[in-house]
């Protein structure tokens, strides 16, 4: 039966955030904050003011960090889905606030992998009854999702499963855009993050805050810049710094200027959160004390507002001297680490012909940098690639962040997850993905979920995404308690894990299911057991593994490498 035909209705214009959110957001809704690069957090730090203490919202979204912290601090969200609950800046950490997500605190949760979330998103777009993924199986993640993930027999190859999962369409799609006309028409500029799909995908349609409302014949002369249609728009805000800590690409559309991350602000918020108290404090100063958008940039200040504009001087300006001040100074231990684990993926892209290596967050994508450039010197250009767009990264020198919108402009291609952990990973024979844990174990399962005591450290991300489907490399500081004989939550399998580093030397395997071997180590940096490669082993370890039969030492950390280290971490977050 097909639907009456009505009229095309244009979107409510809200004064602001605030009334949008008082207009169309009921307490027991599904609300899901769409994940680009710039999030929509005028309108999460709405929802919190308007909804706080109310305790019955559904919510959906990529990653819970920096100024998703309101959602929990409010007591709006009764339930939340995403892939990572912590903080990102400058590198990848737990955050107090989730320290009790297993028991239920601050709200309950169904954590993802990013791809598979994201596919999710597309089957509720496109009215598929389910979504095929090739993540999530062999490991912890699969758990209690009974009415959301199936694993069935496929029917082109028997004895084997796929699996399945359910649909996600929320009530309504909150998201920040460039710009909109007053048809509801949002522009947004890749990478793209998660994409259109959730706007697609939820059944109420889209609250859209955008920096500045532009007449139709703006976006008429752009349409290939249009992300999401009017038709799905209900209700559309402006709102000036709308990402805000989060960056805008803008690419000048509609006149307006792009921002960069406020790595202050996202520092504080890090800061503030470490304690439940001063955790409170910044919810008061930020979110509910200002009243409303308007009074958050009254408290920001037009003059930090101003600074933040793209085109404006960042952190690269005196990258090339805080190097070389740096390099004066030895190798720290975390530095080890990475020109380690930058040798490793350097001799696996030569030896096994990899052309692209995604970075996960953290030392992991510190070490694909690093390889990258070393590789670069010597005529063997390899493309980097981070989930939410980038493709080809050459990274802001100085800008450790990941996810900067600094490195957009020196990227070969920006896209989105899909194009990124589907096409250029799982889809990509030749990629290799750089991985992080909180602990690995000697089959090469990574944790990064939940520490055998029950305290949350972040989720997967991408990572289980990736190790479901590529080789992987890991980057991982040695001690007992993170390389452990079983972890204790298996985030993403080890099946494809091909090396795993540590700051004292590279752990190896000749293929799935074979045992790692101590391949080499730094032996300067052990001076008592320089020659016993076992006693290395047991001192960082509680692995039962062995060294290889050509197991040999390790050059010592060269100064060159320490420069091309340290010019892509002046300020030494990485130290």
């Amino acid at each position: 039966m097909t639907a009456p035909y009505r009229e095309f209705e244009r979107p409510y214009l809200a004064d602001d955030v605030d009334d949008l959110v008082r207009r169309f957001v009921r307490p027991d809704m599904h609300l899901h904050f769409a994940a680009t690069l710039s999030r929509p957090n005028a309108l999460i730090y709405a929802v919190a003011r308007v909804l706080r203490g109310q305790g019955g919202l559904t919510a959906s979204t990529t990653a819970v960090h920096s100024s998703a912290h309101a959602l929990a601090l409010s007591g709006a969200v009764r339930h939340m889905e995403a892939c990572f609950f912590g903080d990102t800046y400058p590198s990848p950490r737990p955050n107090r606030i989730y320290r009790d997500l297993v028991a239920g605190r601050p709200f309950t949760v169904q954590p993802w992998s990013l791809l598979s979330y994201t596919q999710r998103l597309v089957a509720g777009a496109t009215g598929a009854p389910y979504a095929v993924t090739a993540s999530l199986a062999g490991s912890d993640l699969a758990r209690g999702k009974e009415l959301d993930l199936w694993f069935v027999p496929d029917p082109a190859a028997p004895g084997e499963h796929v699996a399945l999962v359910r649909p996600m369409r929320p009530d309504l799609t909150l998201v920040h855009g460039v710009c909109a006309d007053r048809r509801g028409n949002v522009v947004l500029c890749a990478p793209l993050g998660e994409g259109p799909w959730a706007a697609y995908a939820a059944t109420g349609g889209v609250l859209a805050s955008v920096e500045r409302i532009v007449p139709d014949e703006v976006v008429d002369a752009q349409p290939d810049r249009v992300v999401i249609p009017g038709q799905r728009v209900i209700g559309l805000a402006e709102a000036e710094l709308g990402a805000h800590p989060q960056s805008l690409r803008t690419e000048g559309v509609g006149g307006v200027t792009g921002y960069r991350d406020d790595y202050d602000f996202m520092t504080d918020i890090v800061r503030s959160c470490a304690d439940m108290d001063t955790a409170d404090e910044w919810f008061r100063d930020w979110v509910t004390e200002p009243g409303g958008h308007g009074g958050y940039l009254e408290a920001l200040g037009r003059e930090r507002i101003e600074a933040l504009a793209l085109g404006r001087p960042g952190r690269a300006g005196a990258v090339d001297q805080a190097a070389e001040t740096l390099v004066q100074g030895p190798a720290t231990e975390q530095e080890r680490l990475l020109v380690l684990a930058a040798r490793a993926i350097t001799a696996q892209v030569e030896v096994g012909g990899y052309d692209t290596l995604l970075a996960g967050i953290g030392s992991s994508h510190m070490a694909a940098w690093l390889a990258a450039a070393v590789l670069r010197e010597r005529g063997r250009p390899v493309r980097v690639a981070a989930e939410l767009g980038f493709y080809g990264m050459d990274p802001e020198p100085g800008d450790v962040f990941l996810f900067s919108q600094a490195h957009a402009a020196r990227s070969e291609q920006l896209s989105s997850i899909l194009e990124i952990l589907g096409a250029q990973v799982a889809g990509n024979p030749r990629c290799l993905g750089i991985l992080a844990a909180a602990e690995v174990d000697e089959e090469g399962n990574l944790n990064t979920s939940v520490l055998p005591d029950g305290r949350w450290v972040t989720g997967s991300g991408g990572a289980n995404d990736i190790a479901s489907t590529a080789d992987c490399l890991v980057v991982a500081p040695a001690s007992s308690r993170r390389y452990v004989p079983r972890v204790s939550y298996v985030t993403s399998p080890g099946g494809r894990v091909r090396e795993v580093v540590s700051q004292f030397g590279r752990f190896h395997r000749s293929g799935p299911g074979e045992p790692f071997r101590l391949r080499s180590w730094l032996p300067s940096q052990e001076p008592d057991s320089a020659g016993d490669p076992d006693a290395l082993i047991a001192r960082h370890t509680a692995w039962a593994v062995k060294p290889a039969d050509d197991a040999a030492p390790e050059p010592d950390i060269s100064s060159a490498e320490l420069a091309l280290l340290r010019r892509l971490d002046p300020e030494g977050h990485y130290r």
